[in-house]
């Protein structure tokens, strides 16, 4: 059960290092920070990670909110999230690789099956597990709308409406989110991770601002090949278009 409570993290953890944090620097964060079910020292290493390896920043009305710092899959798998307005957000991408029942989703390297498919399924991009950590998996739309739930426990893939309620908090016009294929002006930079470390070089207008931190992981075609990877995000709504 999630209990919550605010520590002033930045602050907490600084003073484990003889750090002097000015309090525009200090950042609340939420707890049980890990969700373990007690405060412990891992807290304090949950929240370190904020601190000195750039993890999303909390909302300081954490404890006012209903968004947990972190959330978990079938699988185990552990993810940060944000708050941005008055959404919660993944702020990793997804990694699992069974429905929330515990059914597998199949794994499908072979580009001319992957065209082929009408259920569901996921892949690694270029067929390489090593690209899992940092970028997850891709999974194809039937994984998508599969009624069995591919989003863990009290999560859901959002509907065309939600994408247009973060766009419009992030400062685009109603009628631009209203339109379809590429729209918005500078929106897609405070989504997007600032830097280089994975996105190819310059990431130009990136600034991360609303802690969604998108990652470069590409796409897999309807065709079977992957694309993007350095440069590109894709993300999937539960709306079908033209339906």
């Amino acid at each position: 059960m999630w209990k919550k409570f605010c520590l002033l993290g930045a602050t907490v953890i600084a003073a484990f290092f003889g750090l002097n944090l000015t309090d525009s620097n200090a950042e609340y964060i939420c707890g049980d920070a890990n969700s373990d079910g007690s405060l412990n020292v891992s807290d304090a290493i949950y929240i370190a990670n904020y601190v000195f390896v750039g993890g999303p920043v909390p909302d300081p009305n954490c404890c006012e909110s209903d968004c947990p710092p972190t959330i978990t899959d079938i699988d185990g798998n552990t993810y940060f999230t944000v708050k941005i307005g008055d959404q919660c957000w993944m702020a990793q991408n997804l990694k699992v690789t069974h429905y929330r029942n515990g059914d597998p989703i199949p794994n499908v390297t072979d580009g001319g099956i992957w065209a082929g498919l009408t259920t569901g399924a996921y892949c690694d991009y270029n067929n390489e597990e090593g690209n899992v950590a940092v970028y997850g998996r891709l999974y194809n739309w039937y994984a998508v709308i599969d009624s069995r739930d591919i989003a863990p426990e009290g999560w859901h893939v959002p509907t065309d409406a939600e994408w247009k309620q973060l766009e419009i908090y992030i400062g685009m016009s109603q009628a631009e989110a209203d339109a379809t294929g590429w729209r918005g002006t500078d929106e897609g930079g405070k989504l997007k991770e600032f830097g280089t470390a994975h996105w190819d070089s310059p990431n130009t207008g990136a600034t991360n601002m609303s802690g969604f931190t998108a990652l470069p992981g590409g796409y897999r075609s309807a065709y079977g090949g992957y694309n993007t990877m350095g440069s590109g995000a894709r993300f999937w709504s539960s709306t079908e278009y033209l339906s």
